[in-house]
């Protein structure tokens, strides 16, 4: 797993700026979900044209989360990328023009066919969980994804957000959750970059502007603690 930090001088800011650290003192399971993006193949396999290595440290990290969030009702949604493709080209053409060429597009486009996104192998799916589809960065995005819909008909105002990259598609979803309105915690233990430098670069934004950072085991704790 990473080596998470948020510098000092960023506490100190969010000190003067809020006069504490954390935005929230308690979570309510009974409106909040687990959203896990992108823990697939493409991503998380030895090899795949978008290899994320730490994105396999978190498996275990994030089973135990599941494990624990399960019995409590919270809903396991996991939001997995595919795009649609047609004559050599895709819903997504900036991305593949731009940021791939040549046998990495080849390479991805072929990995992020529709039909071909599976959860990770050794992350441990249950009964109820739901599973999502999402063409951009952000499930959030207008047109991105069913998951705002999903989200307003369960009546969850919370998210928890695990997976990768942290510090793009995971990072995406939490901006646009917090700017719809959800309240917003990333899971430093349970999210994954190529880097500790990008991985803890968003969690500085997020916790500054966006959102709580809290490990898997904080959250639940705080999804566990007693009301006053």
């Amino acid at each position: 797993m990473h080596n998470t930090l948020i510098r000092p001088e960023i506490i100190d800011r969010v000190m003067k700026r809020r006069g504490r650290v954390h935005w929230f003192d308690a979570l309510d399971p009974n409106t909040t979900a687990l959203v896990v993006i992108d823990m697939q193949d493409t991503f998380c396999a030895e090899g795949a044209p978008a290899e994320v290595p730490v994105s396999r440290a978190i498996v275990a990290p994030i089973n135990k989360l599941t494990r624990q969030l399960r019995p409590l009702g919270v809903p396991v949604i996991w939001v997995l990328h595919a795009n649609v493709q047609h004559g050599g080209k895709s819903d997504a053409e900036i991305f593949f023009d731009y940021v791939v060429a040549d046998e990495v597009r080849a390479r991805t486009l072929e990995s992020l066919a529709p039909g071909k996104q599976r959860v990770y192998a050794g992350l441990e799916q249950g009964n109820d969980d739901l599973t999502v589809m999402k063409n951009r960065y952000s499930a959030l995005i207008s047109g991105a994804s069913q998951l705002e819909r999903i989200l307003r008909n369960l009546g969850i105002d919370t998210v928890l957000i695990a997976g990768t990259k942290t510090n793009v598609c995971c990072e995406s979803t939490a901006r646009d959750a917090m700017m719809l309105d959800f309240k917003v915690v990333m899971l430093s233990d349970c999210c994954a970059a190529l880097s500790d430098e990008e991985h803890n670069a968003t969690l500085e934004t997020i916790i500054q502007q966006f959102g709580d950072v809290m490990t898997g085991d904080e959250a639940v704790g705080l999804l566990t603690k007693p009301s006053p």
